[in-house]
């Protein structure tokens, strides 16, 4: 890339913020589970979406018609090695578990939930892997000559109706199997291709000229008017909250165009760029480390403001340290995850 895109430092640090207390709450759910917590989801849901929209944005801005010799070869190094390093670490820890509880099940048939139906929150990173595919297909077969806003419009339709037919009817498949489908997905893909075509988003004399429905999505007022819906519907309690909801995909849509208008000038601080560096790590490692706390705090009867700040500090300051150590070596790297240059 040639110049720093400050928003996509501000979009990262909030997808891997938005993860770690997406997952978080999971455990708080466990002691305190009321409207005030789902309310608290409702940004949150977009953490994920966020990785994967980057990971095509980037690309995009960085290789337009071509992509390097061996950029499929690189992608399986660094993204499908921590899947199955940290699958194994997941998988064998759930497995020890369920033996000492009682409850105990196959090694290999744990393990075949873990690493083929992607049963556990390492499937993001299989749907990236489909994402890279697409888009070396994409230069590749020079897609790139076709304007991309109308297949944004198809795709949204079709993950849109992927998820609330797949809900309908009631599928279940084994593990992650329906969430790693890149029908529910398709529309980041297309997203990062349409704002890549129009960026930098402002008015200098060099900047594409925008079409005017990408204008009036952009004001913060469209936004707020469908977080007050979301808002009104969790309060009579119509959600579900996963990034995995139709609903979903017009947030993160209205949520993007703003924060990529209104970010673009605002120089991301030292802080930010922190988070950026260890975000891989951290959306990697943070569940081993909280379940390392509960495991912990288990015959403590803390309470629950002490619980929540345990979790944060052990979250956060375990991933951090183990991918700063995994990355003293290259092959550390590989399997821990790639910490990112900013």
């Amino acid at each position: 890339m040639h110049k720093r895109i400050e928003e996509i430092y501000w979009l990262r640090a909030y997808g891997c913020v938005a993860v770690f207390l997406f997952h978080l709450l999971d455990h708080v759910n466990q002691r305190v589970d009321n409207l005030a917590t789902d309310l608290m989801r409702l940004p949150l849901v977009l953490g994920t979406p966020i990785f994967l929209f980057i990971s095509v944005f980037v690309f995009a801005m960085r290789y337009d018609k071509a992509v390097p010799p061996g950029f499929l070869a690189q992608r399986v190094k660094y993204v499908m090695l921590p899947y199955l390093v940290y699958g194994f670490i997941y998988s064998t820890a759930e497995w020890v578990q369920l033996y000492m509880t009682g409850e105990p099940v196959g090694f290999a048939a744990n393990a075949l939930e873990y690493f083929v139906f992607a049963g556990w929150h390492g499937y993001f990173l299989i749907i990236a892997m489909q994402f890279y595919i697409a888009y070396w297909l994409f230069t590749r077969w020079q897609l790139w000559r076709f304007n991309p806003v109308p297949w944004l419009w198809v795709s949204c339709w079709v993950s849109m109706t992927y998820w609330g037919v797949a809900y309908w009817l009631g599928v279940a498949l084994p593990g992650y199997l329906l969430w790693v489908a890149p029908l529910g997905w398709i529309y980041l893909f297309f997203l990062a291709l349409v704002l890549v075509r129009y960026y930098p988003f402002d008015s200098g004399a060099q900047a594409p000229l925008r079409p005017l429905w990408m204008q009036y999505l952009s004001w913060p007022l469209w936004l707020v008017v469908l977080v007050c819906l979301l808002v009104a519907a969790s309060v009579a309690g119509w959600l579900q909250f996963s990034s995995k909801e139709v609903w979903v995909i017009p947030l993160f849509m209205l949520s993007t165009f703003v924060a990529m208008r209104y970010l673009k000038d605002i120089t991301a601080p030292r802080w930010v760029r922190y988070i950026n560096q260890y975000s891989f790590g951290i959306y990697l490692a943070h569940p081993m480390f909280f379940a390392i706390t509960d495991a912990l705090v288990m015959p403590l009867a803390l309470p629950i403001a002490v619980y929540v700040l345990l979790l944060i500090v052990m979250g956060a300051t375990g991933s951090i340290l183990l991918n700063k150590m995994a990355n003293t070596t290259k092959a550390g790297a590989m399997m821990f995850g790639k910490r990112l240059k900013v």
